[in-house]
């Protein structure tokens, strides 16, 4: 009899953190956070087919490879990607931008207010969606 080989799946680090485990609808943005799903939560939103997680990156300038190692982990489950910038227009170094290509996801980069509504009617057609959202005064 053959044994079957068993293979140890980790998962992502940053299922590891609290979070709200479904995607929801943005309900509010402004004076430092978001509220979403009957919550509030104060700082920077990263959300995936996952879920919703607290982000790091307070500035645009603060968006790298690390921070944007959670999306392209859940790659195989996005279609698109927003990335909410704040009030002022940011570019996204190519580096990174070429990430987005090789994981064949499309990227949109604009305002958070921009982002969170496009991305709530994203969810609203059930497209497989995410968004980084840094938080607005």
């Amino acid at each position: 009899m053959r044994r079957a080989r068993v293979e140890t799946v980790r998962m992502p680090e940053h299922l590891d953190a609290p979070h709200l485990p479904r995607q929801a609808l943005i309900d509010a943005y402004g004076n430092g956070g978001f509220r979403f799903a009957g919550l509030s939560h104060r700082g920077s939103l990263l959300c995936l087919p996952s879920g919703i997680w607290a982000w790091a990156p307070a500035a645009p300038a603060e968006i790298d490879e690390a921070a944007l190692r959670p999306v392209f982990a859940e790659a195989a489950a996005l279609e698109f990607f927003l990335l909410g910038v704040g009030v002022n227009m940011w570019l996204l170094p190519d580096a990174l931008r070429q990430q987005f290509k090789d994981h064949r996801i499309a990227l949109e980069v604009m305002t958070t207010g921009a982002a969170v509504h496009t991305y709530n009617i994203l969810l609203g057609e059930n497209r497989r969606a995410g968004a980084g959202f840094i938080a607005v005064s």
